[in-house]
């Protein structure tokens, strides 16, 4: 017989530890580190390979640079909403990340990192949760939910970008 406790699903929303809600994929793609770095830098690239991500623009005479802001729209389940977020990381050709909701009060950060592998990049994309938010679930379950939806749009993401560069549109 098991002692091993199972995770309650309808968990108090208060009692979720939303440090466990984070995931990490990554993908080959066949163009260095500092052009891939451009083009995911380049914010209002992203709805080019993003099954979420419809557009994406940074503020007048922002850029990716750390504390610069963006607006995003996306959509999930035929919904569509605008979100807000701030760079904290802008390190050409090395990384890129941003927290949606911004820097100090943020509820989502994302990490961009680009390593060389042969004539081409590992790029990995990261998602973890920040801070618990009901507009993004209030069980456990839900969030599990959300974390393997998010998980599986990375996957996309990354897949399309890396036929993207495949088929030398990344040369433009």
């Amino acid at each position: 017989m098991s002692t091993t406790a199972r995770p309650d699903p309808l968990a108090t929303f208060e009692s979720l530890d939303p440090a466990t809600y984070a995931f990490t994929r990554r993908a080959w793609v066949d163009a260095p580190p500092a052009h891939v770095y451009q083009l995911v830098g380049d914010v209002s690239s992203i709805s080019r390979w993003s099954p979420n991500a419809t557009d994406a623009a940074y503020d007048h005479e922002a850029g990716p640079r750390a504390g610069a802001w963006f607006s995003g729209r996306n959509r999930k389940d035929g919904r569509e909403w605008t979100t807000r977020s701030q760079v904290v990381r802008a390190d050409p050709a090395v990384a890129f990340g941003f927290v949606v909701g911004g820097a100090e009060n943020g509820i989502v950060r994302w990490d961009w990192t680009f390593h060389p592998q042969g004539r081409g990049t590992i790029v990995r994309q990261s998602w973890q949760l920040l801070r618990l938010d009901p507009a993004l679930g209030t069980t456990r379950t839900d969030l599990d939910d959300l974390r393997r939806y998010m998980a599986d749009s990375v996957e996309v993401t990354l897949a399309s970008m890396a036929q993207y560069f495949a088929g030398d549109c990344g040369t433009e």
